[in-house]
Parts: structure tokens; sequence; C-alpha cells
């Protein structure tokens, strides 16, 4: 980007192009790795409801990564969405109840610690 904006500025004069970079969105896995725990309890809670766990890595969940960055590490767990970011997206309501259960499967889990 820098490169096209000097290349610009040499041909319109200077400082007509600005190019500005800051970094606001950071991948998670440096703060969830350490406490690795809550991605192993997601996945024991999703098993105990009926959920086969799928554990990868996935782009997306900003506010995931923020929260993390913020020191809140979020790990991103299933809401039971299809097709995201497109006009076919949907969430069956049987897949949010799902999700639910996993959530109160999770609390309960960590009550017990």
């Amino acid at each position: 980007m820098q490169k096209i904006a000097d290349n610009l500025n040499e041909k319109y004069g200077n400082s007509t192009f600005k190019v500005e970079i800051k970094d606001q969105y950071f991948n998670m896995k440096e703060k969830i790795v350490p406490v690795k725990h809550i991605v192993d309890t997601a996945a024991k809670a999703m098993e105990a409801v009926g959920v086969v766990p799928d554990i990868r890595p996935i782009r997306g969940g900003t506010d995931g990564a923020r929260l993390s960055y913020m020191g809140l590490p979020t790990p991103n767990i299933f809401t039971g969405g299809h097709n995201f970011h497109g006009k076919y997206e949907f969430i069956p309501t049987y897949a949010m109840e799902k999700s639910v259960e996993v959530i109160l499967k999770i609390i309960e889990m960590y009550s017990k610690v």
C-alpha cells in the first residue's frame, strides 16, 4: 500500500496520498494457548450435551480477539450458524438450543471447580 501511495505521490505531487497502517485485529492464539483449559472445557461440555467438537483455527472472531487482547481470553465456540456473512446465513433453532446447552454446561463445570 505504501509503495502504491509513493508512486501516486510521485505522479500527482507529494502528500496527495497518505497511507496509515495500524493494527486492529490480532491472532488470539498466543492469548489462548496459556489457558487452553478453556478450550478443553468447552470441548468436554460439547461432548456432554451430544455435540461433536470440531476444534480448528478459523478466521473471524474479531470480538473474541479483541477481548482476548484486553485480558479476557475468549475463544470462539459454535452458535449453530451456517453460511456466515452471506445472504444465505441462517441458524436453526435446534442448533441455537444446543449452543445454549453447551454454555450452561460450561458454567456448571466451572462452578464445581
